[in-house]
């Protein structure tokens, strides 16, 4: 045995992402644990880090330095 939750994996792939059976199949179990938010490196976007974000990078407001006016 691989020590692989098989049936939760397929589930997770095919019902919870949708996937094709090809589709789950042809995918790395690397790109298969990117897909379920496990991977390392950056975790899932929340709500709270998307506000954090927000409040680090605000918008500029119109008519401020970095305005354009739709022109290039």
């Amino acid at each position: 045995m691989s020590g692989l939750d098989w049936p939760g994996l397929m589930r997770a792939g095919m019902r919870g992402l949708g996937l094709c059976p090809d589709e789950f199949w042809r995918l790395t179990p690397a790109e298969l644990a990117l897909m379920l938010g496990e991977a390392a490196g950056s975790p899932p976007l929340t709500r709270a880090r998307l506000y954090e974000l927000a409040a680090e990078w605000p918008d500029q407001a119109k008519g401020s330095d970095n305005d354009r006016g739709g022109r290039a």
